[in-house]
C-alpha cells in the first residue's frame, strides 16, 4: 500500500531531520549560514554553510513528505478519521516549524524559540508516528478483507 510506504518513509526521514538538527544545535553551527532561506552564495553552499544547509535541505524534503502523506490519508476512503486529523495535524506542524525554524535564524537563536521549536519537532514526529501506525492498520484490514472475501 503507498500510504504505509510514503507515511514510513516520511517518518524515516523526519527521525534524520531530527537527529540532523540535534547535532546542528548541539555542536553551535545553527548560525553558520545566517540568512534564510538560502545561505550566503545561493543554492550551492560554500563549505562553511554545509551542515546548516544541509539540515534545511532535508527539512524541505521532510516538509514535501509530511504534505503528500497528508493528501493521500485525506484521499484515502479507508482511511480512518484519527489518522486523518493526525495527519492533518503534522501538515499544520511542519509549516510551522519551517516558520519558526526562519525565526529562531532571525532571532540569533533565542532559547524560547529553540525550545518550541523542538517541542514543535516532537508534537510533527508524534502526529507523522500515528499516521505510519494506523498506515500498517489500514493495510493489515484491507488484507483480511480480502483474504475473507476469497
Amino acid at each position: 500500500m503507498l500510504l504505509k510506504t510514503l507515511s514510513f518513509s516520511t517518518l524515516a526521514v523526519l527521525f534524520s531531520l531530527i537527529t540532523i538538527g540535534g547535532y546542528v544545535s548541539a555542536s553551535g553551527v545553527g548560525l553558520t549560514c545566517p540568512d534564510w532561506p538560502l545561505c550566503p552564495y545561493g543554492l550551492l553552499p560554500h563549505a562553511d554553510f554545509i551542515i546548516e544547509y544541509f539540515h534545511r535541505s532535508v527539512a524541505a524534503t521532510t516538509a514535501v513528505l509530511v504534505i503528500a502523506t497528508m493528501a493521500f490519508a485525506l484521499k484515502s476512503k479507508a482511511a480512518p478519521t484519527g489518522m486523518k486529523v493526525a495527519s492533518i495535524i503534522a501538515g499544520g506542524a511542519v509549516i510551522g516549524q519551517i516558520t519558526l525554524g526562519a525565526r529562531v535564524i532571525v532571532e540569533r537563536l533565542d532559547a524560547l524559540l529553540v525550545t518550541v521549536h523542538l517541542g514543535l519537532g516532537i508534537l510533527l514526529f508524534s502526529m507523522v508516528l500515528i499516521t505510519v501506525l494506523n498506515a500498517h492498520r489500514l493495510e493489515k484490514d484491507t488484507k483480511a478483507i480480502r483474504a475473507k472475501a476469497q
